[in-house]
């Protein structure tokens, strides 16, 4: 099995060449950053390619950018995800072609690198590997997303305008309606978002909450 390696972390790019390397897998290229994961993958057409998700330059999504790209480009390289991080945000593209070729495992949870290993070959197979805690907020995230799209037009811009801070009553003059049909399509918000009645009041902020956890003005 031949593999690729992105991961900024000197030290751990490095302990995991040797690990693997012990274990006979092939590691055809380690680099530091999503470009240089992509030139590596189109040169040696690895079996699979291990990438961490925050990588140079900007340490935020850009090796999961890249794995989506290298799935779409390189469908004969498995790709496993290697982070302490569980990112939703691509969620849909990463498996939207299924989950034949594909891992997830956060770092914190291998503790042995047999099953590490394990989870590779299973992935450059066209298997499938996903930690549970993975999956449960892959699975949240899409439930979230799946409210939030069952609102009407006009209960998002009242979702839109609470996300701005703006009150009821000011809500209903952005909108040209009576407070009292403002007050209605907020309590379909919060039916709909599955948020029960409160006395604290968190309900408006946690509607806000959802709204925002997938791209918030999109919706609009």
């Amino acid at each position: 099995m031949r593999v690729v390696i992105a991961e900024d972390s000197a030290i751990l790019r490095d302990g995991l060449v040797q690990l693997l390397e012990l274990r006979g897998v092939e590691v055809a290229a380690a680099v530091e950053d999503a470009e240089a994961l992509l030139a590596s993958v189109a040169e040696h057409r690895p079996d699979a390619a291990v990438v961490d998700i925050r990588l140079p330059p900007g340490h935020t999504d850009e090796g999961l950018r890249a794995a989506v790209t290298l799935r779409r480009e390189h469908p004969g390289t498995g790709v496993l995800i290697f982070s302490q991080y569980v990112e939703t945000k691509y969620a849909d593209r990463l498996f939207g072609d299924g989950f034949a070729g594909v891992g997830y495992l956060l770092k914190e949870r291998v503790v042995d690198i047999g099953e590490f290993v394990d989870a590779l070959e299973r992935v450059a197979a066209g298997g499938t590997a996903l930690d549970p805690d993975v999956v449960s907020q892959m699975f949240g995230a899409s439930r979230r997303a799946r409210a939030l799209d069952s609102l009407t037009p006009r209960e998002r811009e009242v979702l839109s305008l609470m996300a701005q801070g703006r009150t009821n009553q000011s809500i209903a003059a952005s909108l040209s309606v009576s407070e009292r049909a403002v007050e209605k399509h907020i309590a379909n918000i919060f039916g709909k978002l599955d948020l029960p009645p409160s006395d604290t009041g968190h309900r408006r902020v946690l509607a806000v909450l959802r709204y925002l956890e997938t791209g918030g003005q999109r919706m609009v």
